[in-house]
């Protein structure tokens, strides 16, 4: 009996170090087991991060609220409307020019000289000629006073008989001999003087003047040239500058016929220049020229500035928009705007994603009004940043992208 209880209290040793085994097994398994899944997850994880998704870019820009009224957009051009090519009646070598590109001229001013020794000449002479023309007058004059006393004598002796009277008749033919005497000299003395003031206006047209109030366009000929009134000769030149009136700067835009019941006269306008993107110049629409151009089917619309600049210049190109009704002045500055279709929500907030360095940051917004197909951005990115067009529910901040511009 007490072998047979101590044989039971013996421990097996082999069914001990079979359950150890099995138990060792299983953790290696599982330790293997998580680590490969972490391991694929941090594959997954590294190959998500690094590749781009393809996305389509829109650009944070300025808009004017005024877009949301404009009726009709046209092109055009700025023009003077008071330009003249200032040129010379008279025939000459240029000899002497005052202004450059850019001058400013007033009315009157003389900016340019030809060569005129010789019709200078010709001036000095006939104001001699008015000169001789004068003393030849003023010795009829004393000669016209000799023959009235030499007749009043006569007459005195005649009604005394002591003279005769064919001696009384040659003092009286010499009397009105010299009254026609003095009638002549004074034809003379006009003709000097006519003489004398055409070769005045010879001399004049030598002296190009300013027509008007402007400043100098183009400089086209120089110092040496030979200046014709029609330019006829070879190597010559008729107009010496071309200049505006600044005053007067004005935009021609071509409307189409189909759009012409969108425009009036002195309808408000927002003009827009190539060369100053950032400004909105207001304008009102001036005239209508009243013709069709056949070969586009379109009528000239010529818009005033209302607003002026002294950066504004000829031969600028521009953009109008004509507007349903004036702009009030709290609306003419620009704002930040993006389309709308780049806003998206995220956790009850309105967001954009911007895009730095090809990669996303999502980025809160407090959205305004709408401006046309913009919304305007009270706080949040700037004119210039690149966010991402219709982000997907799936886009999250910090993924990689590759731009699409649009």
């Amino acid at each position: 009996m007490a072998d047979e209880d101590l044989s039971k209290l013996r421990i097996d040793r082999g069914d001990a170090n079979l359950k150890a085994r099995a138990s060792g097994k299983r953790w290696r398994l599982a330790w293997w087991t998580g680590g490969f899944a972490a391991a694929a997850v941090g594959v997954y994880m590294a190959v998500a991060y690094r590749t781009s998704i393809p996305v389509e870019v829109a650009t944070v820009s300025l808009a004017y609220p005024s877009q949301a009224y404009t009726l009709l957009n046209a092109t055009g051009y700025v023009v003077a409307q008071r330009k003249a090519a200032v040129a010379s009646k008279a025939t000459g070598r240029l000899e002497w020019l005052d202004v450059r590109e850019g001058s400013k001229v007033r009315e009157g001013e003389v900016i340019a000289r030809l060569e005129n020794q010789d019709v200078a000449a010709t001036m000095d002479q006939a104001a001699a000629n008015i000169k001789v023309a004068q003393a030849n007058f003023e010795q009829g004059q004393a000669e016209l006073r000799d023959a009235k006393r030499a007749l009043d004598r006569s007459h005195e002796l005649l009604a005394k008989n002591f003279v005769s009277k064919a001696a009384n008749d040659e003092a009286v033919a010499r009397y009105e001999k010299a009254m026609a005497a003095i009638r002549g000299y004074q034809a003379a003395i006009a003709v000097a003087r006519a003489n004398y003031r055409a070769a005045q206006i010879a001399v004049e047209q030598t002296l190009i003047r300013a027509p008007f109030d402007g400043v100098v366009l183009t400089k086209n000929a120089n110092v040496g040239d030979v200046i014709t009134p029609f330019s006829s000769a070879l190597g010559s030149q008729a107009a010496v500058v071309t200049m505006a009136d600044m005053s007067t700067l004005e935009v021609e835009a071509d409307v189409a016929e189909s759009n012409l019941g969108k425009v009036r006269i002195d309808q408000p306008c927002e003009i827009q220049l190539d060369a100053l993107p950032e400004l909105r110049f207001r304008g009102a629409v001036q005239r209508m020229v009243p013709t069709v151009d056949r070969s586009k089917a379109t009528v000239m619309a010529k818009i005033r500035f209302v607003d002026k600049d002294p950066r504004i210049l000829p031969e600028m190109s521009a953009k109008v928009g004509f507007l349903s009704r004036e702009i009030p002045d709290n609306q003419r500055a620009p704002r930040t705007a993006v389309q709308s279709a780049a806003t998206v929500k995220r956790g009850g907030r309105d967001v954009v994603f911007v895009i730095r360095d090809n990669r996303t940051v999502e980025t809160p917004v407090q959205l305004g009004e709408r401006i046309g197909e913009l919304v305007e951005i009270v706080n949040g990115p700037r004119p210039g940043d690149k966010v991402v067009l219709k982000p997907s529910a799936t886009l999250r901040d910090g993924a990689a992208v590759s731009l699409q511009s649009k």
